[in-house]
Parts: C-alpha cells; sequence; structure tokens
C-alpha cells in the first residue's frame, strides 16, 4: 500500500489573510462604490499614515507604492545624484544598490558584520570618500544593523543616513524603533513582511519635516496635494492604494499579536537548535534587543543537503540572496576593481531559512525543529 503524500509547510504562507477576508471583500465594496471615488491617497491613506506615526513616534510617515519606491523617494528628496556614493550593504536585496543607481549615483558596496549579517559599520567607514553623500544601512533577516554606531557615524562625517527596515517592523533597539535611526527610514508592506497585506506597498519615516513634504511631493508626480496639475518638480507615480490602507488599518490592531506569536516560534527554533553549534549549524544571535521576527536564518557548510532533507519531510526553506550583490551582473560594472567581501560571500554560500509566520501551528513548528535536529545528528559535525 502506498504511503499518503506528505504535507507540505509552505515557506510562504498562502493563508495569511484567510480570517481577514470578508473584510477585504467588503473594504474594496465599499471604495469601489463610495460617490467620491477615490482610490489613491485619499482619507484612509491619510489615516494610516497619522496611526503608523504615532505607533513608534515619528513626526512623519508618508506611504508610497513599495518599500523600493520609499528608498528611491528618500534618495530623489535627498539630493542623491549623479556625482554622489552611497555606501551600500555587499549582502542583501537589490533595491539599496538599485535606487543608487536609478538616481544616478553610484553604489560603493561594504561587507558585512559575519555574526549580525548586516553592513559592518568600520568596513563603511574605510570607504567614505568626499563624494559620499550617504549611507544606507539595511535590517537582514531578523537583526538590526548596528544602527548606534552608524548614527555616530553619519554625524561625525556630515553625512546622511537612510535606514531599510523595509522588513523590521516591530524590531526595537536601545527602545527605538526601526526606522527611527536614520534620517529617514521605510517599511515595506509586501505579503509576506510583517506587516504584509495583499499587495505591494510601504512608507517613508521620518523626524525631517522638509524631507517628508519633498517625499510627498515626488511621490504624486511633482504636485503639492493642494493645487492639482502644478508640477513644482519631476516626480514619481507612487502613490497608496485607498483598498490597502482600509484593510491595513483593519489589521493593524492584531499587529502586536503577530509579531507575539512570531517571536514565539522564533525563540522555540533558537532553544531546539541552538545547541546545534557544535554540528555546524549557527543559528540567529540571541538576546531581544535589536531582533526582529521575519525570518528565521541559520548558516550551514551543507545547505544544499539540509534543504533537500527538509523538502524531504515536507518543508519548504528558502535560500536567499545565493550571490553576494557586486557579483551580480546588474551591479558588478560598479563594484571596485580588486575589492572583495568574504563575509557576504560566505553569507551568500551558507544562508538558509526556515517557515516562520504567525499561522504556523505549534505541532508545525515542532516538526521543523525535529527535522533540523534529525539532519544535525545524521550529518554529525559536518551540518
Amino acid at each position: 500500500m502506498t504511503a499518503p503524500p506528505i504535507a507540505t509547510i509552505p515557506f510562504f504562507s498562502p493563508e495569511l489573510f484567510e480570517d481577514d477576508r470578508e473584510a477585504l471583500l467588503e473594504t474594496v465594496r465599499a471604495i469601489g462604490t463610495a460617490p467620491e471615488q477615490t482610490f489613491i491617497l485619499g482619507e484612509r491613506t491619510a489615516r494610516l499614515e497619522r496611526e503608523l506615526a504615532d505607533r513608534i513616534g515619528a513626526r512623519e510617515t508618508v506611504a508610497c507604492s513599495s518599500g523600493t519606491s520609499a528608498l528611491a523617494l528618500i534618495l530623489a528628496a535627498m539630493g542623491v545624484g549623479p556625482g554622489d556614493e552611497v555606501i551600500v550593504p555587499a549582502f542583501g536585496c537589490p533595491p539599496p544598490a538599485a535606487t543608487v543607481l536609478d538616481a544616478g549615483a553610484r553604489p560603493v558596496f561594504a561587507d558585512i558584520d559575519p555574526v549580525r549579517l548586516t553592513i559592518d559599520p568600520a568596513a563603511a567607514e574605510a570607504l567614505i570618500t568626499p563624494r559620499t553623500k550617504a549611507l544606507v544601512a539595511a535590517h537582514m533577516f531578523s537583526v538590526m544593523a548596528d544602527m548606534p554606531a552608524f548614527r555616530a557615524l553619519a554625524d561625525r562625517r556630515g553625512l546622511r543616513l537612510i535606514e531599510d527596515s523595509a522588513l523590521a517592523q516591530g524590531g526595537t533597539l536601545r527602545g527605538r524603533p526601526a526606522g527611527r535611526w536614520g534620517d529617514a527610514g521605510l517599511y515595506s508592506f509586501v505579503q509576506v513582511k510583517t506587516f504584509g497585506m495583499p499587495g505591494e506597498g510601504g512608507v517613508v519615516v521620518t523626524d525631517d519635516a522638509a524631507l517628508a513634504r519633498d517625499v510627498r511631493m515626488l511621490r504624486n508626480h511633482g504636485q503639492d496635494g493642494v493645487h492639482r496639475f502644478v508640477h513644482h518638480r519631476i516626480g514619481h507615480n507612487s502613490r497608496f492604494d485607498e483598498v490597502m490602507a482600509a484593510f491595513q488599518l483593519h489589521r493593524l490592531p492584531g499587529l502586536d499579536a503577530r509579531l507575539a506569536r512570531r517571536a514565539e516560534i522564533f525563540a522555540h527554533y533558537t532553544r531546539r537548535l541552538a545547541p546545534l553549534a557544535d554540528r555546524g549549524l549557527v543559528v540567529p544571535p540571541e538576546g531581544g534587543d535589536g531582533r526582529f521576527h521575519y525570518v528565521y536564518t541559520v548558516l550551514t557548510e551543507r545547505r544544499d543537503a539540509l534543504r533537500a532533507h527538509l523538502a524531504e519531510h515536507g518543508i519548504a526553506a528558502h535560500v536567499y540572496y545565493p550571490r553576494p550583490l557586486p557579483a551580480q551582473p546588474a551591479f558588478a560594472p560598479c563594484a571596485r576593481p580588486g575589492a572583495s567581501w568574504p563575509n557576504a560571500e560566505d553569507a551568500a554560500r551558507r544562508n538558509i531559512s526556515l517557515p516562520l509566520y504567525p499561522n504556523l501551528t505549534d505541532a508545525q513548528v515542532e516538526h521543523i525543529a525535529d527535522t533540523v535536529c534529525a539532519f544535525a545528528d545524521t550529518h554529525g559535525g559536518q551540518a
């Protein structure tokens, strides 16, 4: 008799919004049939901006079409352009480098801290030249970058500091929320993020009223929001959707509970997997400060074998960023000749992430941890 197939635990849950299905459908109906026919940048967007600002104690939040767009708007508002250099991480997602190039400036790649897997302040400082205009410190996986060091570095060298906290909503460091350390920060609302939604979106976070004003203008084709069809500068179409604003307002009261469930799963993984260090599997740094619970990423020399083992037991894992940004064809031409990024290369080769989302059941979490432990036991010191 053939054994029944193993039920797969997906890496990205297809049911993140299942409990809110009726609310979403009603939101679409209400906005789609409302007499005012306001589908972008309406009252709901303004309310979401206010509530998010209040939540983290920021002077301004500006909703826009994505986290990548938020980065582009910040760079434009800061006047980054041709002839400028911006120091970015050598490991991670491409928007920090891509938006710099789109602005006409040059990304300069700094190596990462081997434990945090975030941009190394010392490596960044060594790359500063008279052309350097800004630093981009990006949080990674579940660990915030060393923002106190970057804040001090930016202040000491007279640079703008951009905090790419796209995936770090809910994190805090020294009591200050992620997104609040830079001259400007940002969040992404793409569905798998901690405050994800069934679509694209993001916000710029800042205490700089003038920068926020420029970002608001830039997101809407250079209009100031008062005088329609008067375009004060060349802008972008990066406007926020009213349906998604209403849906996020609906889900905001439950965010803390979802973050707490993520933290609970994260802590359980660490309790089970931290003892595997002597068998070659490295878990994220322990400790609550400067942590958030987006994905659970481990490092191992036998990444591909672990991924295959998980798949055999019905668990989908994910490998992020399998090559450093300077090794990507799009960015290699602007990488400094002869430079190397050994920590970024190591992280790209060894990282693998386990499922982490609030609707995982306790049984699923236990199965994932058991399966990783079994792999380590089988492979001894070679995990």
